[in-house]
């Protein structure tokens, strides 16, 4: 029974991690399309339990989005999308005007506010090394946060059957 039990657990790993690959292959591809057009601003906002998404941007100069693409989702079978209502829009008017923030959700908002925020450091040519960081951390991938925490609940519950026995 417990044979099996590690050969569905190792066999969900692999899987994850293979979805996980054609995930980050569809980011790239996305990203590398709409930086032909401009310099792209990425914006956030992941998460661990809700759904997690990723804006990209191709902006102009200017500041007025050529085309802007959307990831959100749960899983590792989120892909983008296109958002249609930010082309052609400035940036910066997206972000100061809370009629055009309220027509999204408060998940696409803080993506779109986080791309900004990137933007503007870009043009201050202040970036960080965190806004430049697209490496994929294997020990953070969901499967692996969800195996260390069982791990360490049951690494504490140990040692209080540990501690209970000296006591007595």
């Amino acid at each position: 029974m417990l044979i099996y039990f590690g050969v569905i657990l190792v066999s969900a790993f692999l899987l994850q991690g293979l979805l996980g690959l054609r995930q980050i292959k569809n980011f790239s591809k996305t990203f590398h399309q709409l930086r032909v057009l401009a310099p792209v601003a990425i914006g956030k906002n992941p998460k661990k339990l809700r759904s997690g998404t990723l804006i990209l941007l191709a902006i102009k100069d200017d500041g007025t989005i050529l085309e802007a693409q959307m990831m959100k989702g749960v899983t590792i079978f989120a892909k983008f999308r296109e958002l249609h209502q930010l082309r052609r829009k400035n940036i910066a008017e997206v972000a100061a005007s809370y009629q055009q923030l309220k027509q999204f959700d408060k998940l696409t908002r803080v993506c779109l506010l986080d791309a900004y925020k990137n933007y503007l450091n870009y043009k201050a040519n202040q970036l960080t090394p965190q806004d430049f960081d697209g490496s994929v951390k294997i020990w953070s991938l969901p499967m692996i946060e969800k195996l260390k925490s069982i791990y360490y609940k049951g690494l504490a519950n140990l040692r209080k059957k540990q501690v209970n026995v000296k006591e007595h």
